[in-house]
């Protein structure tokens, strides 16, 4: 029988979170018996492919429905991502990680152009290079936008040059890649399923297909799976789930930036919107819709009994659910998104959404992204009965537990900042963690 591998740390998953953690471990830390867990042959393939998300930095300028303190928050870890990029831009030109666009939201009508025109005058401080456009700037801008729209309809939009959409399942392989030239002891184990964590008090226990590994402190940094195992391991029961599932529907170029929508009120959910693909501006994407799937991964059809366990379906976790359910707003948006991804009468549904944006698109225009739209776990707190917005993280003994729902990829390296210094408190001073270094690489430069 084989000796049980040991490490220090060892991190659970490898998308843009894990990895990002792996990178800020590599390069600002004295910490070197790593290990990184992941049970594909890949980094970055589940919802940090390409294929899976909407591809957008989100620094929360053109996401209305963030409050100003929320955007503050976004804005600093995406200025990290952002400072990222732009660094392996100059030093790896040929390996693309994102595209740059401009990108807007846009109001329509008179009562959003009054919230849009509010919002602009609060927000205005914190992003200096938002710029708010009348109809003949975004027709210079945005052509199809006005082409076919009443030009009685009052119009307005705010719009930046800042527009970066991201590769994240490259990127994630570019964490990697830097990781293990920065510390030779780092060990990668790919095709590596976790059936178990076993908490020996003086150390965890993972049981995996390859074998046994150890660690004094693990990070599970796998979406809706990090609540599965939290609660085998008794944390976090008092969450749940809903595994949100986001489709797409694609055309030939009718954009040349990306173009948002005003946020629904009430609604957690993303607006639909507009975005040219991040390596084939020949293409836009429409989307994403939202439905609820019973999966904790989507296409993985054996993850439909996982989910089961991490909901629950408990008295009181059934109570949240109707309790969400009930609100109408939540409901309709719902039932209608659940049409969007059905045959022949899902893209005629869909299309009066898109014209919202490109009036005079055709039918024959769109076609569904097939295989494409990778799955949220929208947070569900049975104590409140309430959706709980935004990433989510459950911290038990020396572990730390990573759900990431969206903007999850936008604030990874913020969130690997943090847990990184989480993770040298479980050590209780054995390793340092050069702060300084990564606010001036990922910080300063913003």
């Amino acid at each position: 029988m084989s000796e049980n591998k040991k490490f220090d740390l060892i991190i659970v998953g490898g998308g843009i979170s894990g990895t990002a953690m792996l990178y800020t471990l590599s390069k600002y830390t004295d910490l070197k018996r790593v290990c990184l867990l992941e049970k594909y042959n890949d980094f970055g393939t589940v919802n940090s492919s390409q294929l899976m998300n909407s591809q957008t930095l989100h620094f929360g300028d053109i996401e209305t429905n963030y409050t100003l303190e929320k955007a503050a928050t976004v804005k600093r870890s995406a200025d990290m991502v952002k400072n990222y990029l732009e660094t392996q831009k100059l030093e790896q030109p040929e390996e693309k990680l994102f595209s740059k666009y401009s990108k807007m939201v846009m109001a329509v009508g008179s009562k959003q152009v009054k919230e849009l025109d509010a919002r602009f005058d609060t927000f205005r401080t914190l992003f200096p290079h938002l710029k708010k456009i009348n109809r003949e700037e975004i027709g210079k801008l945005e052509p199809r936008v006005l082409k076919g729209r009443d030009p009685h309809q009052e119009i307005l939009a705010l719009v930046t040059e800042d527009g970066y959409t991201v590769d994240f399942g490259a990127m994630s392989r570019n964490f990697v890649k830097k990781s293990q030239a920065l510390n030779p002891e780092l060990e990668i184990c790919t095709d590596t399923k976790l059936s178990s964590i076993q908490d020996l008090q003086t150390h965890y226990q993972l049981n995996t297909n390859k074998g046994v590994f150890e660690a004094e402190v693990v990070m599970v940094c796998a979406g809706g799976h990090s609540i599965l195992y939290a609660k085998k391991l008794g944390y976090g029961k008092h969450f749940a789930i809903l595994s949100m599932a986001g489709s797409f529907y694609t055309c030939p170029k009718v954009l040349n930036g990306k173009v948002y929508t005003m946020q629904q009120e009430k609604l957690p959910f993303a607006a639909i919107h507009g975005d040219p693909e991040v390596h084939n501006a020949n293409v836009t994407r429409f989307g994403p819709t939202a439905k609820t799937i019973y999966l904790l991964e989507r296409y993985n059809y054996p993850t439909y009994l996982e989910y089961l366990k991490v909901f629950g379906f408990t008295p009181k976790a059934i109570i949240t659910l109707i309790k969400i359910a009930s609100d109408w707003v939540i409901l309709k948006y719902l039932l209608s998104n659940f049409v969007y991804d059905m045959p022949f009468i899902g893209k005629r549904s869909f299309l009066k959404e898109v014209r919202k944006i490109v009036p005079n698109i055709k039918l024959s225009e769109l076609t569904f992204a097939k295989n494409t739209g990778g799955t949220r776990p929208q947070i569900v707190n049975n104590d409140t009965r309430k959706l709980e917005m935004g990433e989510a993280k459950i911290e038990g003994r020396n572990i730390i537990f990573n759900i990431t729902p969206s903007p999850g990829a936008s604030t990874c390296l913020g969130n690997a900042y943090k847990d990184t210094q989480t993770v040298m408190e479980f050590f209780k001073g054995k390793y340092t963690f050069d702060k300084a270094a990564f606010e001036k690489d990922l910080v300063d430069r913003a």
